[in-house]
């Protein structure tokens, strides 16, 4: 276990941003006060509170002129659980993105939507717009549950997929914040009709539970303090792990019974991905599997480990914040033995789950019940109009013409979705004939499984560029692998700009993670299905070095992968060791020693088994047996 306590502190004080909660009179100071002002940023302690109504204070350094105030301006986070974007939601946020932002949209990791370059000026009438069509920014960032994630895929024939939705909506309402800070500050108390809460929540959430809830306070879950760093729930179905399940404070994994009726929930905890370079003591962290709850007492389950963290997670060092780091100190069965005291009953044994296998839904299908949904791959998440690229223009023509609600996918793609088949071939000519295409074959294979972070010029962390860059760094590496004789190869590459991890790249089979200008930290060994983490290779590679580094390891990739095996197992499989004895006594690759491209053929798993077992008899390769063999069958000179 990596130890991650902090040493005892006698008298440890909380951090300064737990005074600043503490004070904020349930987030609505110093933010109400400075937002009156006439400047064009907030405070360091509004900008804190600023956060929980889901907004970032930033400055474009592309913009930055020495002696001169820096260029204010505020990213939008949308609350969207589940990714639901309805369609007049959509087409108020193309609207506030022209007139107040910078003409881009940005669908992020967990499923919402960002605006970026917005104006202190303007932030108050664009949450007012986002509200009154029916979506929300509140706890979109900030120490309180994050966005709810759940697979985006609109199965209407599938039940499980809808089971996913509902509870991914409700425990997205259930712990949503109670203050009505939000819609004083930015609606001037009006509060925007967007559908009634389901009654159960509401009971749910004032049911005290052993302890879960703080009795006649304005947030009866989460306190005058929230919690001590952001939470992140997920909810999915068994097998689908579109929404990197391991990566999450809480999962609940959706098990149905032979009628396809919810039965109850598999839990996950204890995942994380948030680290800093060289402070050995912060990790990423893959969650654990906890137990099994009955549908009946989902809610309670996870008031029981919102609480636990509540009370229990690091107040004092934010870099220990984190579930992970609870869990990590306290281990599972302590953790467990916690949560049931505040469920109040002993968790139910782990129920057996299928393989997970990694989805991205593009592409036309079918719903199950007659109508169709469309699947959009979108270059880092990145809604724009740009030369022929015009997505902006075709998705708001499609919302206009034809009401269409939209699913934001975790690989920040988009999904359309309730198509009358009718309607398809016109939705289709739209999309082409503004140069997006819907054909997932058509898609980089390369480009269609990487993520990258927005990073520079607005993110504040940002220690080098990401999203500006990765599309050369994956054409440097496609132009490598088919160097090497890797033609069509392809594995999951993530980049983020610092290490806080919000493109995911340690779940990555190839992840680049910021370390210095121009410079990243190299992780490998993730699997394809993002069920293993990866581990750091080298700490800080200059990007112009990348083709010199990444050759040796292509090719070694290529000289002793074993059959269908993937980049990323394979480097967890030989270790790292041999690929850096690897690497150190490689040659690079001439006319003269370069070796044969190689054709590859996939034969039935029984035939493999039996081949292998032959070949080791024989003391011969399998492809030359093969090879000896196709030459007898077809009675070739060779």
């Amino acid at each position: 276990m990596v130890k991650s306590a902090p040493p005892e502190i006698a008298n440890r004080k909380p951090s300064k941003i737990e005074g600043i909660k503490e004070n904020s009179n349930f987030l609505r100071e110093p933010v109400a006060t400075e937002l009156l002002e006439d400047t064009n940023r907030f405070s360091e302690k509004a900008i804190q509170i600023l956060k929980f109504h889901g907004s970032y204070q930033q400055d474009n350094r592309d913009n930055r002129v020495k002696g001169q105030e820096k260029d204010y301006q505020f990213m939008l986070r949308t609350r969207s659980p589940g990714g639901f974007i309805p369609p007049q939601l959509y087409l108020t946020l193309d609207k506030l993105s022209n007139e107040y932002g910078n003409n881009t949209m940005r669908v992020t990791t967990r499923q919402g939507f960002q605006l970026h370059g917005i104006l202190k000026k303007n932030l108050k009438a664009t949450i007012a717009a986002i509200v009154k069509s029916m979506g929300s920014t509140l706890g979109a960032c900030g120490d309180l549950n994050r966005n709810v994630m759940a697979p985006p895929a609109p199965f209407k024939n599938q039940p499980e997929y809808r089971y996913a939705w509902e509870y991914a909506n409700n425990i997205a309402d259930l712990l949503t914040p109670q203050t009505g800070a939000y819609y004083e500050i930015w609606l001037d108390g009006e509060k925007a009709i967007s559908g009634e809460e389901d009654p159960q929540i509401k009971a749910v959430r004032e049911r005290n539970g052993n302890g879960t809830i703080f009795h006649d306070s304005p947030e009866p879950i989460y306190g005058t303090h929230y919690m001590p760093r952001k939470f992140k729930i997920c909810v999915t179905v068994p097998g689908d792990n579109s929404v990197d399940l391991y990566t999450q404070d809480l999962t609940l994994v959706v098990i149905t019974n032979d009628k396809d009726e919810l039965e109850g929930f598999d839990i996950f905890a204890g995942g994380g991905l948030g680290r800093t370079h060289n402070k050995e003591e912060t990790f990423a962290r893959a969650a654990d599997p906890i137990g099994y709850v009955a549908k009946e007492d989902v809610y309670d389950l996870v008031k029981a480990v919102v609480a636990t963290q509540r009370d229990y997670g690091d107040r004092v060092n934010r870099r220990h914040a984190r579930l992970k780091y609870l869990i990590n100190d306290w281990g599972v069965e302590k953790f467990q033995s916690m949560v049931e005291k505040y469920f109040g009953k002993p968790l139910e044994a782990f129920k057996p789950l299928p393989e997970w296998k990694y989805k991205d839904f593009l592409g036309w299908n079918e719903q199950g019940d007659g109508k169709l949904f469309v699947g959009i791959s979108i270059d880092n998440g990145r809604v724009k109009d740009e030369g022929s690229f015009q997505l902006k223009t075709a998705a708001r023509e499609i919302v206009e013409q034809f009401n269409l609600p939209i699913r934001l996918t975790p690989n920040h793609n988009l999904i359309f979705y309730d198509i009358e088949p009718e309607n398809q071939v016109a939705i289709e000519k739209i999309l082409k004939d503004n140069g997006v295409n819907t054909n997932p074959e058509k898609v980089n294979s390369l480009v269609r499984y990487a993520m990258a972070c927005p990073a520079l010029p607005t993110c504040g962390l940002a220690i080098t560029e990401s999203e500006r860059v990765i599309p050369s760094i994956l054409q440097r590496i496609e132009k490598l692998l088919n160097k090497v004789g890797l033609k069509n190869e392809h594995f999951v590459i993530r980049m983020t700009g610092c290490p806080n991890g919000c493109a995911r790249p340690y779940m990555a089979e190839l992840g680049f993670v910021g370390s210095a200008p121009e410079a990243y930290q190299i992780w490998l060994g993730g699997s394809p299905n993002q069920s293993r983490l990866a581990e750091p290779y080298v700490n800080k590679l200059p990007i112009d070095e990348l083709e010199s580094f990444l050759e040796p390891i292509f090719v070694y990739f290529r000289n002793s992968r074993e059959q269908e095996e993937s980049f990323g197992d394979f480097c967890a499989r030989v270790g790292f060791d041999e690929i850096r004895k690897f690497s150190e006594n490689y040659k690079p690759e001439t006319s003269n020693n370069k070796r044969k491209p190689s054709h590859r053929i996939t034969v039935r798993n029984e035939i493999y088994t039996h081949l292998k077992e032959i070949a080791n008899s024989q003391g011969k390769s399998m492809t030359d047996l093969v090879n000896e063999a196709v030459v007898e069958y077809l009675n070739i000179k060779c």
